[in-house]
């Protein structure tokens, strides 16, 4: 098979939705000097909550109850003296009319949602050209503006996309909890005030260098690709195997990886080469993982066979825990049937040392799972599937599914006899005991999960891998093909 790097889930971005008093244009600071002329006295820190994203009627209300002067007269003033600053000072942004083009020239509709009066709004929309928008949304348009989550629902609802499939940007802490109230992810870029970082918000200084592709990862769920690799004795029966390992990994698009056989080294070897985290358990067992490592689990000197596993970041607030494992090769079930004929029963019975193994791996996970973490679980379970050969019940991977963990390549590929998923073995196509009898190919490398969505899964072979014993020089160093799942987390 070849390799390629497989779809990144994401939700497609389906619109923009933008703030316009100090995101789009540099209005902000107009209007603190509007605020300061009615008030007749410079404005402090103090003032910005009352002041900043705040509609005009808000503004003349709190200035009416500090000075006693009439609402209305505040607010008459307030829209005087803003829109005179408007129509003589108003300056875009930086970047801001670089995205606005960007934003046309991808396809994706962008809408304007202020809570300042329609008459200012249509006045900044006249020097930016009112055509970049296909929707405006102001503070007359709806019965609660900003920080209500009204103005970016109605902007929503009249571009008919989802609120969580669009971007809303924004310069203050008021306008961010309107969008996120809404479920619009955020792109925060303050003006004026600072504003924090949260889940599913980010924050830029400048709307310089955004592009449309940044904006869709925010809306992108997050993923997460993982890979179960056994590297056959660390890759040393083929010649060069380091590096063919290190393509192969970054060929896949995985983002983690646990690994089996790894021949001692492997592991930080690799890890040190594509300049990831890693954990090494004994001579054996390790994991790759792009993400931060922020907790390790089991036993640090496991033997040859065992599991081991680790905590990793994946966004942040987003972990999910990553086991390896390696069960016991002998006695060997497709052997067992295919070359001794041995009923269904035997075959069952004989799996008792993988069972204890597999069983001892399940209670380590549940030792130390979390409520809301994820789980995945790989390796070479040295053991056929009950999903792919129903007329036995094979007792481990029947024991992982009653522990609650799903096999993503089944749940990817439902047919057995469709895609069966081979990864035994493809430098073995006859048995190695000379008898020409052919190999039973079948599928003994899996990559278990609780708690995640599968977007796809397949197996990997690159090259095409001469027998064995002439395979020092092929593509693939191993005798193992791997496996690859691409998840996608819950919502946060």
């Amino acid at each position: 098979m070849s390799p390629h790097t497989p779809d990144r889930p994401q939700r497609p971005l389906q619109a923009v939705l933008f703030d316009m008093d100090g995101t789009l244009v540099d209005t902000e600071r107009l209007w603190w000097e509007a605020v300061e002329q009615v008030a007749g006295r410079p404005l402090t820190e103090a003032d910005q909550p009352d002041v900043l994203g705040r509609p005009v009627e808000h503004t003349a209300a709190w200035l009416g109850a500090l000075t006693g002067r009439p609402a209305a007269d505040l607010a008459a003033g307030l829209h005087r003296e803003f829109a005179e600053r408007v129509r003589t000072g108003i300056v875009p942004r930086p970047g801001a009319l670089d995205l606005l083009a960007a934003l046309a020239a991808a396809g994706i509709p962008t809408a304007l949602v202020t809570a300042s009066p329609r008459a200012v709004a249509d006045v900044v929309l006249d020097a930016l050209g009112a055509g970049r928008f296909a929707v405006s949304v102001t503070a007359d348009d709806t019965p609660r503006t900003k920080p209500a989550p009204d103005p970016y629902l109605a902007a929503c609802r009249a571009l008919g996309v989802e609120p969580a499939a669009c971007v809303a940007v924004e310069d203050t802490e008021t306008g961010v909890a309107s969008a996120e109230a809404a479920g619009c992810a955020v792109l925060a870029v303050p003006s004026l005030a600072p504003i924090g970082a949260a889940p599913g918000r980010t924050v830029r200084q400048s709307l310089a260098g955004v592009t449309e592709q940044e904006l869709s990862r925010m809306v992108a769920p997050p993923s997460l690709t993982v890979m179960s690799w056994n590297l056959w004795l660390g890759g040393s029966r083929v010649e060069d195997h380091r590096a063919k390992q290190l393509k192969a990994i970054l060929d896949s698009g995985a983002d983690v990886v646990g690994l089996q056989e790894t021949g001692g080294t492997a592991t930080q070897e690799l890890a040190g080469a594509l300049g990831w985290h890693h954990h090494r358990a004994g001579e054996n067992l390790g994991v790759l993982s792009r993400h931060p490592i922020t907790a390790r689990f089991g036993d640090p000197d496991v033997g040859f066979y065992g599991a081991a596993g680790v905590r990793i970041a994946v966004a942040p607030g987003r972990e999910v825990d990553v086991w390896t494992a390696h069960l016991h090769y002998t006695p060997y079930g497709p052997y067992e049937a295919a070359f001794d004929g041995l009923p269904a029963a035997e075959l069952i019975a004989h799996e008792e040392v993988r069972l204890a193994q597999m069983r001892d791996a399940l209670q380590r996970i549940a030792e130390v799972s979390r409520e809301g973490v994820p789980v995945v679980l790989v390796g070479d379970f040295n053991c056929p599937s009950h999903l792919d050969r129903p007329d036995v019940a094979w007792p481990v991977t029947k024991a992982a599914e009653e522990a609650g963990l799903s096999d993503s390549f089944r749940e990817a590929h439902p047919d057995p006899a469709a895609v069966p998923g081979h990864t035994w073995s493809p430098v073995h196509p006859v048995h190695e005991d000379g008898s020409g009898r052919p190999e039973p190919q079948d599928r003994i490398d899996y990559v278990l999960h609780r708690g995640l969505t599968v977007r796809d899964a397949r197996t990997l072979v690159t090259g095409r891998p001469r027998p064995w014993p002439d395979v020092a020089h092929n593509d693939w160093p191993s005798d193992h093909a791997a496996v690859i799942t691409a998840f996608v987390l819950p919502p946060g």
